[in-house]
């Protein structure tokens, strides 16, 4: 397994302005900001409708004032976060390519631009910068990616981004992917560590074809990181793009 760089990894923190609540044993109710708009629900329908992944069912969705709500039936088991240090390393690797195989379903699904499954902008910080609040796109070329990146640059001489530039890997074609397979999102069976469900679509959408592959490289905490070390051994290997990234994101943010 590729050792995880300690600069990648960042606290899992939840973010201020939402919020889920258990109703009883069958449902979760989602609450956040509703700007900018939410495209969790029509991601979660789609890969349920399109794929066997195990997600969960959406009961109602619904916008009230500034306020936005999703009531989904609740995935049985325990987050992997929860659960990781009572699993086995056999155990692990196991989970790690049994959800690398569901994830893989996603790959058949492709776009011509960057966008949600509903075909609006997206919202992904470290990919195309800024907060949960930014969002980009659609676009459909790899000059409009690039552009969006290196606006985002600190510091950088033009030479040096101009290099950087060159070496990208095509991004073609524009791939459905999760973009957040943090341990966080990884439901299992608490006693037989088995995959239940995998949760939180909202940052999912069209991206890079490398991208749930590179966006692995970050771990919020070194248990999550370790996990998506593991998961990256079962995934399509972008490891030439994962260092072309890596490179990138760390000159540019100043470490």
């Amino acid at each position: 397994m590729e050792p995880s760089d300690p600069k990648d990894q960042i606290p899992c923190l939840a973010s201020g302005d939402r919020g889920a609540w258990s109703l009883g044993s069958k449902f979760i109710l989602k609450d956040r900001n509703s700007n900018p708009p939410v495209h969790e629900a029509a991601t979660t329908t789609f890969v349920k409708e399109n794929t066997i992944i195990p997600v969960p069912g959406i009961a109602k969705e619904w916008t009230d004032g500034t306020r936005h709500f999703i009531l989904a039936e609740r995935v049985p088991g325990e987050t992997l976060e929860k659960v990781w240090s009572k699993i086995t390393e056999e155990k692990r690797e196991e989970l790690a390519k049994e959800t690398a195989e569901y994830i893989s379903q996603l790959r058949q699904f492709h776009s011509p631009k960057i966008q949600s499954v509903n075909r609006q902008p997206l919202h992904n910080a470290f990919l195309l910068g800024g907060d949960s609040y930014t969002v980009h796109g659609p676009f459909s070329t790899q000059d409009e990616l690039w552009d969006t990146m290196v606006a985002n640059f600190k510091d950088v001489p033009d030479e040096v981004a101009a290099l950087w530039k060159e070496r990208m890997p095509s991004p073609l074609p524009w791939t459905l992917a999760h973009a957040d397979l943090t341990n966080c999102n990884i439901m299992v069976d608490p006693e037989t560590f088995k995959l239940t469900g995998i949760i939180d679509w909202e940052t999912s959408g069209y991206f890079p074809v490398w991208w749930e592959y590179v966006g692995a490289m970050f771990g919020f905490g070194s248990n999550d990181a370790e996990w998506k070390g593991l998961l990256r051994k079962y995934m399509p290997d972008y490891s030439g793009a994962l260092g072309w990234f890596r490179d990138i994101y760390h000159l540019s943010h100043g470490f």
